[in-house]
């Protein structure tokens, strides 16, 4: 790694300084995310060694101090590819990143900092994924954004706070004979069956097993599994992850051809209800651009927009802004993705995500 990211500290000026951090120095970092009410599960240091244990990716963790101590944070990590060129990104993979801080000028002194180390390190561009809009000189992709929902302390109250379709969808689901189960790492494998059939479908390359593996190995309970199923058959699943009075959902997905017995309406009813049981107050479906399928799935449910604001930053001439299935080029290639077997897909997919940042 070049020396410049190696040292361990700078000054930004301002009476800023800005620290190179790792895992063994963690007081810092959970004393700013504790406190930070823009704090989000991207923020944990967990991420640290799940992306880079998964990937390989090399972490680029910085936190800015003042006369007060330790005030903000900037996760990222460096991503490079032969194919889309490389990037620096907070967070990859998730919804959400950039600076966690207290001030405005801890966060500007952090995002500067971050382009400067991104630059040297030949990177073509800086992205950050945003809950709360940041004064840079690039405008804000605005069109996605996270759906949360407030929970009540009973889950009887959240039933009732359903309108009457989505619970005869659920009581659908159990009459079809589905039924949920929670679990660790062990329901990895019919997770995984089911998960990887629908993100070929989609047309999205999909992670490798090791990647969900690195995620239990850092989060330990705090990340878990709800599988629902048809008898033996492991129709669909999701992966939740634990976070202050929150539960977030990033990864989940049912079998189409199981579609008409409802069986995601169950999966999320059962993890809405224990999550209630459990002391959650805060459930995060995880990002959708306004007005999609998966966008209205998750309203009907009383879930709330939250913006989200995604910045690229370039850094040189003709920077690449990557691959994005709403452009020509990554449409054409997830119609190409949809007509491949299976198990190439399984194949090829991992070393794929690997190199794409969303």
């Amino acid at each position: 790694m070049n020396a410049h990211v190696m040292a361990t500290s700078t000054v930004a000026g301002a009476g800023i300084r800005i620290s190179r951090w790792e895992p063994s120095l963690d007081a810092g970092w959970s004393q700013v995310i504790n406190a930070a009410d823009q704090a989000s599960v991207e923020h944990l240091p967990q991420w640290w060694s799940a992306i880079q244990d998964a990937y390989g990716h090399v972490p680029l963790y910085f936190m800015a101090e003042d006369g007060h101590g330790p005030g903000a944070v900037l996760p990222s990590f460096l991503v490079r590819s032969r194919l889309f060129g490389s990037v620096v990104t907070s967070m990859p993979f998730l919804d959400a990143g950039g600076p966690c801080s207290r001030s405005p000028r801890l966060a500007r002194a952090l995002v500067e900092h971050l382009v400067h180390v991104a630059a040297l390190q030949g990177a073509g561009r800086v992205e950050l994924r945003c809950v709360s809009e940041l004064d840079l000189p690039v405008p804000a992709m605005r069109d996605k954004v996270n759906l949360v929902l407030p929970l009540p302390e009973r889950p009887e109250r959240l039933w009732e706070r359903l309108n009457g379709k989505v619970r005869n969808q659920i009581r659908k689901a159990e009459s079809a004979g589905l039924s949920v189960e929670f679990g660790g790492v062990e329901l990895l494998e019919p997770f995984y069956d089911a998960w990887s059939v629908n993100m070929r479908d989609l047309g999205s390359p999909v992670h490798g097993r090791h990647f969900f593996r690195a995620i239990f190995g850092a989060f330990g309970r705090g990340a878990r599994i709800a599988l629902v199923r048809h008898g033996a058959v492991a129709v669909g699943g999701l992966v939740a992850l634990a976070f202050k009075d929150r539960l977030v959902v990033p990864w989940a997905s049912s079998r189409r051809e199981y579609f008409a017995s409802c069986p995601n309406m169950l999966l999320y009813w059962e993890t809405l209800r224990t999550a209630c049981r459990e002391g959650v107050r805060r459930f995060e479906f995880g990002r959708s651009s306004r007005e999609s399928g998966t966008y209205r799935f998750k309203r009907q449910w009383g879930a709330v927009e939250e913006p989200l604001f995604w910045y690229t930053i370039p850094i040189g001439r003709g920077a690449s802004h990557g691959l994005s299935s709403t452009d020509t080029r990554g449409a054409l290639l997830a119609a190409m993705w949809r007509r491949l077997p299976l198990g190439v897909t399984r194949w090829l997919g991992p070393p794929i995500r690997k190199c794409l940042t969303q």
